[in-house]
């Protein structure tokens, strides 16, 4: 849950939503702008009418989207929703379907408040409480899927038993679509603006820690990462000790994920990364540290040196020098 709530808060931002958007839906299209985007509440109504005549009575059941905008095109707008998941949600094109029509339910409830007050409408237009020619604004739900394995259902009628159900009736049972993206299996990270792009790459390969730190070590972005980020990752891929010694390494507000990775290794205190990736950084480290002593360079400069050659902090540089000066 903490997981998830925290994934809430980071896709809030209208750069990484439309960035999102933009990257995922619309194959890197930048057909929206975070310019174009403003809150929406992420509770919704799902009205059921109960009772007969003057007993009739209608209760609303509170559904929460994880996240929701209105994105602006023009004079209309579309509403546009997130939903995080860990693992597959067996019901999700039944979940999806209901938060879309409490969307159109909220919107119709609206309109029928503005039609009724109108002066010269049809019985038919008071009765529904909606104008021939009143329109609902469109919405869209968007599932990630954090998790190894999408084994759910992704439209309705996927959950519908039709044994013997005759073809001719079978055919007239609306199905509902739902979109899912599975980041792991989400390769065109390049399309992305933001740092969406370094999110998406450690989780796709959290469970291979010498891809993973390869990666980091070699993308400069994960130097200079906003707080967010840097805390989204290091959950995600199960190094917890991260969020521990983040504040050892900011500097301006950015944290250098590289450089915390790299302390942790050399103090022993990284979880799951392998045997090879350790014994690869203690031997390059090593070998700089010889040079250094061959060629009778200061502690202090080859501190210097360590720090800006192997992208490690002060600190950890300090450690290796204490470990392999002789």
């Amino acid at each position: 849950m903490e997981r998830d709530l925290q994934k809430k808060g980071y896709l809030c931002d209208p750069e990484r939503f439309a960035d999102l958007i933009n990257g995922v839906v619309c194959e890197g299209k930048k057909i929206l702008q975070p310019s174009d985007l403003t809150e929406a509440d992420s509770q919704t109504g799902f009205l059921r009418a109960s009772g007969r005549g003057q007993r009739r009575t209608t209760q609303i059941r509170q559904q929460y989207r994880d996240v929701v905008k209105k994105a602006a095109f023009g004079i209309n707008f579309m509403v546009i929703g997130i939903e995080n998941q860990e693992e597959p949600h067996y019901l999700m094109p039944l979940r999806c379907m209901s938060y879309d029509a409490a969307e159109y339910e909220r919107q119709a409830a609206l309109a029928r408040n503005r039609v009724r007050r109108q002066k010269g409408i049809s019985s038919a237009e008071f009765l529904s409480g909606f104008a021939k020619e009143s329109r609902l604004h469109p919405c869209f739900t968007l599932v990630l899927h954090y998790g190894k394995e999408w084994d759910g259902a992704e439209n309705l009628h996927s959950l519908l038993d039709f044994t013997d159900i005759p073809e001719e009736l079978r055919e007239k049972v609306n199905d509902y679509r739902i979109h899912v993206c599975e980041v792991r299996k989400f390769e065109q990270t390049s399309l992305f603006q933001t740092d969406l792009k370094q999110v998406f790459d450690c989780i796709r390969y959290a469970d291979d820690k010498e891809k993973l730190y390869e990666m980091i070590a070699t993308d400069p972005a994960y130097r200079e990462l906003d707080e967010e980020t840097y805390d989204v990752i290091a959950e995600h891929i199960k190094t917890t000790e991260l969020l521990k010694i983040k504040e050892y390494n900011r500097d301006g507000g950015k944290i250098d994920m590289c450089g915390a990775i790299a302390e942790l290794i050399q103090e022993g205190r990284i979880e799951g990364l392998n045997q090879g990736i350790e014994q690869g950084i203690e031997q390059g480290v090593r070998a700089l540290i010889e040079t250094c002593i061959e060629y009778q360079s200061t502690k202090e400069a080859t501190q210097n040196r360590l720090v800006e050659k192997m992208q490690i902090s002060p600190k950890a540089a300090e450690g290796y020098i204490n470990k392999y000066w002789h």
